[in-house]
């Protein structure tokens, strides 16, 4: 059975119901499908804020500075320049459609992260702004009549005929039996790739499917090396990572070695307010250096009353961890958090597959480079996920949807269907990806995972479990190509940036790894 509808968007972070609305205000029928609920995403979980200029002693020169030091010369300008310009008005936008962010005597409060110069992260309930842009923007989208959500629909594969994007095939939530829905356009926003990873801060959600099926569709992708790990993620045996927001540095936190030694000063002059890949790298060297699995977050010189209204959500968890944010020294390691690389678009969000928009972190834009700056994320969602959503709808004016024919080449015996997603498949590809594609890389490591993860791909395996393995072969080749060190890819072997690689990393379905200068901004 197939369906029909004018524009399909796949994920309901702040990227993909911001694209929603963009089509549905053009006056399209909009159909949103998630893989999980509708507020499940990596949106939902952001807790440090949102990037923007809109404080008195900002500026978004100032800004865009900030991240293109944080991107390590991989930054395209124009994406970086278009982030920092039009955020400042769709974050107005956003308050107008009553999202409700921290305020102390009627005014907006700002706060600092790492490797920002200024005061300019706003934040929502003080640690949970990723739950309040969702919030605010599921109601909103209510208020379109043409937009339906989808939830517990898994996409399975992107569907093409004469080389386009024509629709997709997802797992039906009721039936859990496939179905074809076809649309003018579609746009992907289904987030980044933390669970291939074995320690991450991303929610189960996040396993990279979007990215996978748009490369089994002929889409480009770039930069894929570029992995962010999180510094400080709540380590404690038998519990899930939970993320400790980069805010808590921001707001005076302290790194602390198993003996209870302040170390950022060995490793950077910024100290805990470095960015976040040297603080990361310097966490492991420490934890080497003194044989231990975790180092500390002191937050014990800030009032207890102060932390608990700042980081509400973080002190109610850790409160059930048995551990009091004001008075224990919290224990903190590494974990997989934000893929800079994904589909290559250009400005508006279009990828090289006709009929294929991409927004929010399963793209690569140019905006983050080699490594993001924090809370930068959210704004790019916002501001890539309204220009996709605009270009879709202006693209595909003139088209008609095209149904009942498809190309779809991501096709694994369907007939003999398997689980979603084979738990040994999983565990060995986390684990795999954990050791030998993690923080530090070397050349033996990476050709042993490349090696790995190829045999695996022999196997008769569900969709789910190719894609998950396919999308770990393109960072871990990725991560082999790239013989030098930057941002957030680190090469024990090649531990100096090289001019020569001052270049985005394209992989395409059935070809090798090319380079190029920089993306083209499409305008």
């Amino acid at each position: 059975m197939s369906l029909s509808t004018d524009f399909i968007v796949i994920g309901s972070g702040v990227a993909g119901l911001r694209a929603a609305i963009a089509l549905a205000e053009a006056g399209a029928q909009v159909t949103v499908l998630t893989k999980d609920k509708a507020s499940e995403s990596n949106t939902e979980y952001a807790q440090g804020g949102v990037a923007v200029v809109l404080s008195d002693d900002d500026r978004a020169e100032l800004h865009e500075g900030d991240t293109l030091i944080a991107g390590a010369g991989l930054c395209d300008e124009r994406a970086v320049e278009t982030l920092v310009t039009e955020g400042t008005r769709y974050i107005k936008q956003l308050i107008e459609w009553g999202t409700e962010f921290d305020k102390e005597g009627g005014n907006l409060v700002f706060t600092q992260e790492a490797a920002h110069s200024r005061r300019r992260i706003l934040h929502a309930n003080g640690d949970s702004t990723g739950a309040e842009f969702v919030r605010s923007l599921i109601a909103r989208a209510g208020r379109e009549p043409s937009i339906s959500l989808l939830p517990f629909a898994a996409t399975e594969s992107l569907l093409t005929a004469d080389g386009r994007c024509t629709g997709v095939r997802y797992l039906d939530p009721i039936l859990r039996a496939p179905r074809e829905v076809f649309a003018k356009a579609v746009i992907l926003c289904t987030g980044g790739a933390g669970q291939l990873y074995q320690h991450t801060t991303n929610p189960p959600v996040a396993t990279g499917d979007g990215m996978a099926m748009a490369y089994f569709a002929g889409a480009d992708m770039a930069d894929m090396e570029f992995i962010q790990f999180h510094p400080t993620a709540l380590s404690l045996e038998g519990a899930p990572r939970f993320l400790l927001s980069e805010a808590m540095r921001g707001e005076g936190g302290i790194l602390r070695n198993a003996q209870g030694v302040r170390f950022m000063g060995r490793y950077d002059e910024r100290l805990e307010l470095a960015p976040r890949d040297i603080v990361s790298r310097s966490i492991v060297a420490e934890m080497r250096r003194t044989g231990s699995r975790t180092v500390f977050l002191d937050m014990t010189a800030l009032e207890g009353d102060f932390l608990r209204h700042r980081f509400p959500k973080i002190d109610e968890t850790c409160r059930a961890l048995g551990l009091d944010i004001a008075k224990d020294m919290l224990p903190v390691s590494p974990a997989s958090h934000y893929c800079m690389g994904g589909v290559r678009t250009d400005l508006w969000g279009r990828t090289t597959l006709p009929g294929l928009y991409a927004a929010g972190e399963v793209t690569c834009t140019g905006v983050h480079g080699a490594n993001r700056l924090a809370s930068n994320s959210l704004l790019e969602g916002l501001v890539f996920g309204a220009r996709a959503g605009e270009a879709a709808a202006s693209d595909s004016g003139q088209l008609s949807v095209v149904s009942g024919r498809s190309e779809a080449r991501n096709e694994v015996a369907e007939n003999k269907r398997k689980p979603a997603l084979s738990t040994a498949v999983r565990k060995r590809v986390k684990r795999v990806m954990w050791e030998r594609v993690g923080i530090l890389r070397d050349r033996e490591s990476l050709r042993r995972a490349i090696a790995e993860f190829d045999q695996i791909a022999k196997a008769n395996l569900s969709t789910a479990s190719r894609n998950f393995v396919t999308l770990a072969g393109l960072v871990a080749a990725a991560a082999f190509w790239r013989e030098e060190s930057r941002g957030g890819h680190f090469r024990t072997d090649f531990p100096e940036q090289e001019e020569a690689f001052r270049a985005h990393s394209i992989q395409r379905l059935g070809d090798a790894i090319t380079s190029s200068e920089r993306i083209d901004p499409g305008e």
